[in-house]
């Protein structure tokens, strides 16, 4: 399989911020003093009057971004995940959500993959705590083609969502193909599904391509779009192929595995594994060794996508 080109998510955020600051005079973009990491600089470059950088008051920035949705405005607020899901979870909760107010967060440094900074900074429960916040549009892009779609996909509603990015590059595995609530088949199969979010879209299409390789057709969804969720594709996917691997980098107890667990326990019982970041604390390393060693290497996948074919009988 030929090697993809790897391209930023955090750039294709902050050239898309520009582009939809030049269709709408009404979007305002705020950042905590991170601009330069988000990127949002790029977009306060060429729009200075539009751009407030408040500081290091994560939970304020969440405030005064409500309260410019409340009076008319498209606002995007920005900073790392673990301070924009984390340190201002409450505002978000009371301010943001409760008001339904047009505040779309962009956090980037999502999971393991923030690297060197460690476990403080590894944020591995931001899907959990958006996902169960009413109203709350969440976003997992698995690379830069989705991330454009992704931005001018909540940039065209009318109330709150969240996207995680990651710190590091990933690589182009979709053609950025997007739409609020449904999944992206990336790969047809017939004897399992493997569904996927983030940087671990492109190892699973890995794992795919190395059951190929012995016989075996699997199925990749990527689930970009985890709130709403395409239940449909998932009830279709336990029909057809008869059994689910999810791959996800985030705390496995919370996360994607758990969100599909349910859709199919209740609509269409099959057997699953789920390849997440164990219930435990990141810790500083290199990116994509911390992947590996914290259970979502390839190899891992693959082990459990075995499991799963001899659990359905499909391998001996």
């Amino acid at each position: 399989m030929a090697e993809r080109k790897s391209e930023s998510l955090r750039d294709a955020y902050g050239q898309t911020l520009v582009e939809l600051g030049d269709r709408d005079p009404s979007l305002v973009v705020l950042d905590a003093d991170l601009s330069g990491s988000t990127r949002t600089a790029l977009f306060g470059k060429k729009y200075p009057d539009r751009f407030f950088n408040v500081g290091v008051m994560e939970p304020t920035m969440m405030t005064i971004a409500s309260g410019l949705a409340l009076g008319g405005r498209t606002v995007f607020a920005s900073t790392f995940a673990v301070f924009a899901a984390g340190q201002a979870y409450n505002a978000v909760r009371q301010s943001v959500c409760y008001n339904r107010a047009n505040v779309k967060i962009v956090a980037t440094h999502g999971g393991l993959l923030v690297g060197g900074d460690g476990g403080t900074h590894q944020m591995l429960e931001d899907i959990a705590l958006m996902r169960s916040l009413p109203g709350m549009t969440v976003i997992v892009p698995a690379d830069a083609p989705t991330t454009r779609a992704a931005i001018l996909a909540i940039a065209s509603f009318d109330g709150p969502a969240y996207v995680r990015l990651t710190r590091e590059n990933l690589p182009v595995v979709t053609d950025g193909q997007f739409a609020l609530g449904q999944a992206t088949q990336l790969r047809e199969g017939s004897d399992l599904t493997i569904v996927a979010i983030g940087a671990m879209v492109a190892r699973a299409l890995g794992v795919a391509e190395t059951l190929h390789q012995s016989g075996i057709e699997a199925r990749v969804l990527d689930f970009a779009s985890i709130k709403p969720a395409d239940e449909k594709a998932l009830l279709k996917a336990a029909r057809e192929t008869g059994a689910i691997l999810t791959m996800e980098e985030h705390n496995v107890l919370t996360g994607l595995g758990t969100l599909v667990a349910s859709a199919v326990a209740t609509g269409q019982p099959v057997p699953m594994r789920q390849v997440g970041v164990p219930d435990l604390f990141g810790e500083s390393g290199d990116p994509w060794k911390l992947l590996d060693n914290y259970g979502l290497s390839e190899k891992h996948a693959l082990d459990e996508a075995w499991a799963l074919l001899r659990q359905r009988g499909k391998v001996s």
